[in-house]
């Protein structure tokens, strides 16, 4: 990073990691980098105070860090972040008063998921369990999930509607991933018909 740019300090992005939603901006120091990255922290310098302090040192609302990018110049930092409860000392979400709900953003964490389960077939798994049935009886399940959503559609129970519906598109997402491509690609496809 080049720290001498602006005096010492670096403009932190922080990012919501599974919502990608901007949760605010602070600043750091070597020093405020260091012990984020020590920590799994995040740690910024406060320009008012002139001292290192760790978000949610008070309040307990920490930013559990995931990953840490520098832009191409090297002189800002993307810190994509877990934030345990709200981010502004306002009570806020986000320190631009957004709400951090972008709930679909969790298919793509799932979707990783089911990779990884894919790529490392661990006995006890129900995921690599799937996998190792093969393609035909993934596909099948997928059809038997999605007979249940439309049975359980006919119904008033909103609850059985809801977690057969969660069932469908779980099993669709291992789908995609034995057929070699994910949920991402399903939405451009979805995007180029929009157009």
């Amino acid at each position: 990073m080049d720290f001498k740019k602006q005096n010492g300090l670096v403009p932190a992005i922080i990012q919501d990691d599974e919502t990608r939603q901007v949760l605010m901006l602070g600043y750091m120091n070597e020093e405020a980098l260091k012990i984020t990255r020590q920590l799994g922290r995040v740690t910024f310098f406060s320009r008012s105070r002139s001292r290192l302090w760790t978000k949610g040192e008070s309040s307990g609302n920490f930013l559990q860090v995931v990953s840490i990018q520098e832009d191409c110049d090297q002189d800002t930092l993307l810190v994509r972040v877990n934030p345990v409860g709200p981010v502004c000392h306002t009570g806020s979400d986000t320190c631009f008063n957004e709400d951090n709900d972008a709930s679909v953003f969790f298919l793509d964490t799932l979707g990783k998921i089911i990779k990884s389960r894919h790529e490392g077939m661990e006995e006890g798994s129900y995921t690599a369990s799937l996998f190792r049935k093969g393609l035909n009886k993934i596909a099948q399940k997928v059809g038997e999930e999605a007979v249940e959503v439309v049975i359980e559609a006919k119904d008033d129970n909103m609850d059985l509607f809801l977690n057969e519906s969660a069932d469908l598109l779980f099993h669709l997402l291992v789908l995609l991933e034995a057929k070699g491509t994910n949920i991402n690609e399903v939405v451009n496809v979805l995007r180029k018909r929009h157009r």
